[in-house]
This record gives C-alpha cells, sequence and structure tokens, in this order.
C-alpha cells in the first residue's frame, strides 16, 4: 500500500443551522491494489484541545506534534492515517465517525507517534510512502 496523502482540517458551517463546526476531518489517501482511495475519518473538534490527555505518549505535547520542512503536522493531520495503521481493514471503507474520546484513544494506544514522521517525510520527499507493515508504527513491547 501506498500513502498518498494524510491531511485534516475543521469544518466549517455550510449553513447557519448546522453543526458542521463542531467537527473535524481526518483524510488518507492511499494506493491499493492499484486502485487510489481515501479514508474520511470524523470526529469532534473538541478531541483535538485534549489529545495530550488521551494519549500518553503524547502527555505534554501540543499542536503541531511535529514539523517537515515548512509543513507543520498536526493532531487532525495523524487521525486518519493512525486509524489506517490501527485497523487495516478500513482500506475497504470510505468513512467512518469517531463517537467518543474513548474510541479515539484506542486507535492511538500502541502507536509509535514519533515514527508516524517517516510517513510524512515519504509524502514530503518522494510523493508518497510505501507502508508494508502497519507493525512498523506500532510500539514495542517492554513485556
Amino acid at each position: 500500500m501506498r500513502i498518498i496523502n494524510s491531511r485534516g482540517y475543521e469544518l466549517e458551517k455550510a449553513q447557519p443551522n448546522t453543526s458542521e463546526d463542531f467537527f473535524n476531518r481526518s483524510e488518507v489517501t492511499f494506493e491499493d491494489e492499484g486502485q487510489e482511495k481515501t479514508l474520511h475519518v470524523l470526529y469532534i473538534r473538541y478531541y483535538d484541545e485534549t489529545f495530550a490527555e488521551f494519549i500518553p505518549s503524547m502527555s505534554g505535547e501540543a499542536d503541531p506534534i511535529f514539523k517537515i520542512g515548512e509543513k507543520e503536522v498536526t493532531f487532525k493531520d495523524l487521525v486518519a492515517i493512525t486509524c489506517l495503521i490501527k485497523n487495516p481493514s478500513f482500506r475497504e471503507r470510505k468513512r467512518i465517525y469517531i463517537n467518543t474520546q474513548e474510541e479515539l484513544a484506542g486507535y492511538f494506544e500502541g502507536v509509535d507517534i514519533p515514527k508516524l514522521r517517516e510517513i510524512f517525510e515519504g509524502i514530503h520527499n518522494q510523493g508518497h510512502y510505501k507502508l508494508s507493515s502497519p507493525l512498523h508504527f506500532l510500539a514495542q513491547s517492554t513485556s
């Protein structure tokens, strides 16, 4: 699987009576078996403000998580790629909605966040990142 892009952004109100401005969308575009696909992950924007509380490896961290060249990679840029790494069956999905903070925390549990930098460096430098094994991004257990 080749990761082509991973980005996140805040939704804006389309009409005055809608609630889009409470949500963020994170997207990862990838090529799987010759077919280009995009996974869209929708979640409540408030989770961006509290992610350091529920991701132990990120305690004390704030956005941006890291920089690649001039690009700042934020928490919302990481959500979709992290979901895809933790649940490879999402390759067959177009959209998921993360309903609770606990559910979002579960996707980040055991993921080596600093290693995710490799994906963004590959996209920045080569235009894509070849993901051979999602296990590469899981933190090695000490037990």
